[in-house]
């Protein structure tokens, strides 16, 4: 692929990096997220959440958003919290105040902040009546207001916490207030969220949420077009199994090639190398990283060909750098030009210790462990519950074989609490995921405390029959083994399920029917085994 090919000049070619003109040829539509995102900012009260890592397109998208809500004689308003002085985190008074002023000014009103704020109601109050007494009032026309870099916030979790949840609270009022109806959110984000939110408090669990995917190979294409350049499919293979989809590090490799009248060859051949195309951008990665030294060792950690799991502000940091792709819980680097240039920056910067990496991957296994392990009683708990019904679940569809479910519940065991002691109680739940645990036999079954006095057992390929054995089993166990040991009268209720996993089924309607089982031993009088009413969970 030679500039020599081209088909002719190419018009407005700026260097890539910035946000993408609004009307340059250089925009690539990834459908149907432009589609989805003007929709949404029609809807009274809408909130739309843009995620994407860094230089993947989320301002030029922004861009053609706040230009398609001006088309709609829509007022627009964007705050960047780059922008905001470190000072104004200090309080999450004052960081409303600044934002609150920043949106008033946009709206070319005087601020009159003092005539709506007050101290004794505090600022969330203060700042909610801001907007719905004062500025909203003052619009004719919808005002879509765009939050852009709202992981600076994330940075300080005390103002994060309060701030998105005013913002959820500020677009449920638009379902029972005409005047919030006006507001139209868009969050835009460059990480996952680790500030933790109740979950009815969090304004990433409602709205249109919308992940910028890479380029796919008919987008590379079509750039490739617009940047004039004859390229085969083999090139653009050849450039995505090194760059990937990354739209920046697209947009570069083309504008090099037609600017610097480059061979593809030549791009991909220096691409790690200090004269490379990319040598700034990797170069801007590594300074990044190397100011958190715990990324550096996390490096020597991810391997091309297959992920780990990671603290999760470890892996937002890579990620919001556009470095690793995520599945899952698991990360791994994103791109071939990282693989081969991290590989090589440690090796030749940071000589590899054998001994350290050995005791990080001992360290990280633990961390997984210690992740996934009741404090209490030392068996799985629920997040390792859930995990591994999706993951049996999964395999059980692929096999079309049965999955069957038991959940327990020890009797009366708040009363037992309330009699003997919260030591007591403690002590008794350590016993009863002791009996648990030696109750299933065969590696695939799996134990997990599924909450309080709660206990789940996953059992794949075991039809309702077998579950139903193994429950007997199980009640009768702990009815005599506790006995034993001193805890007379402590006995368990069991509820069971059984399914073929199927596109028309779902682990929510499993866990649901278990659930219902359950209830019915309870309401029967405890102390017995009932298998589910449901004709498709009885399998």
């Amino acid at each position: 692929m030679y500039s020599s090919n081209t088909t002719g000049i190419v018009a407005d070619l700026e260097f890539p990096g910035s946000p993408v003109p609004l009307h340059s040829q250089f925009y690539i539509e990834r459908p149907p997220i432009e589609t989805r995102a003007y929709a949404e900012i029609e809807k009274p009260g809408s909130l739309l959440r843009i995620k994407a890592s860094r230089r993947m397109g989320k301002s030029s998208l922004l861009l053609r958003v706040i230009h398609q809500a001006t088309t709609l004689n829509y007022t627009t308003v964007t705050i960047d919290f780059q922008q905001a002085d470190t000072s104004c985190f200090d309080s999450l008074n004052k960081f409303l105040r600044w934002f609150s002023i920043n949106v008033a000014r946009q709206l070319r009103v005087d601020p009159n902040l003092d005539d709506y704020w007050d101290e004794d109601i505090g600022s969330k109050v203060s700042c909610t009546i801001y907007f719905e007494n004062y500025l909203l009032e003052l619009l004719a026309t919808p005002v879509v207001l765009i939050l852009n870099e709202v992981n600076r916030v994330f940075e300080y979790p005390t103002i994060a916490q309060d701030f998105l949840a005013l913002l959820r609270f500020w677009h449920e009022q638009a379902k029972r207030s005409h005047i919030w109806q006006k507001l139209r959110l868009v969050m835009a984000h460059s990480t996952e969220v680790y500030v933790p939110l109740k979950i009815e408090q969090s304004p990433f669990n409602v709205g249109l949420p919308l992940r910028l995917p890479e380029f796919d190979a008919q987008q590379v294409q079509e750039l490739a077009c617009r940047y004039k350049l004859n390229c085969s499919n083999r090139e653009i293979d050849s450039l995505m199994e090194m760059v990937g989809g990354h739209p920046y590090l697209v947009h570069l490799a083309f504008y090099q090639i037609h600017h610097q009248n480059l061979t593809l060859d030549q791009v991909l051949q220096d691409a790690t190398t200090p004269t490379g195309i990319y040598s700034d951008h990797l170069r801007s990665c590594w300074v990044r990283i190397q100011k958190h030294p715990e990324l550096v060792d996390v490096l020597q950690l991810v391997k091309a060909e297959e992920g780990i799991c990671l603290d999760p502000s470890l892996t937002y940091q890579l990620d919001s750098m556009g470095l690793v792709k995520l599945t899952g819980d698991t990360c791994q680097l994103s791109c071939k030009l990282y693989q081969i240039f991290f590989r090589e920056k440690i090796c030749s910067e940071q000589p590899v210790n054998i001994s350290r990496i050995g005791q990080l991957e001992q360290e990280n296994q633990r961390l997984q462990e210690l992740a996934n392990t009741d404090v209490l009683t030392q068996i799985p708990n629920r997040r390792a519950f859930d995990e591994r019904l999706q993951n049996e679940w999964k395999r059980m569809a692929r096999e079309v074989a049965p999955l069957s479910l038991i959940l327990c519940d020890i009797d009366y065991f708040k009363h037992y609490n309330d009699t003997y002691g919260h030591l007591a109680g403690d002590n008794c739940l350590r016993q009863v995921a002791q009996l648990l645990h030696q109750s299933v036999k065969r590696p695939s079954d799996f134990v997990a405390r599924y909450g309080g006095e709660e206990f789940g057992i996953v059992l794949p390929k075991t039809n309702s029959p077998g579950a139903m054995q193994l429950g007997e089993a199980i009640r009768s166990r702990i009815k005599i083994a506790m006995l034993m040991l001193g805890n007379s009268g402590v006995t368990i209720s069991l509820g069971v399920a059984s399914i073929i996993p199927d596109l028309n089924s779902s682990i929510d309607e499993l866990v649901l029917a278990t659930d219902k089982a359950l209830y019915e031993s309870k309401r029967q009088g405890r102390d017995r085994v009932t298998l589910s009413s449901m004709p498709n969970f009885r399998v």
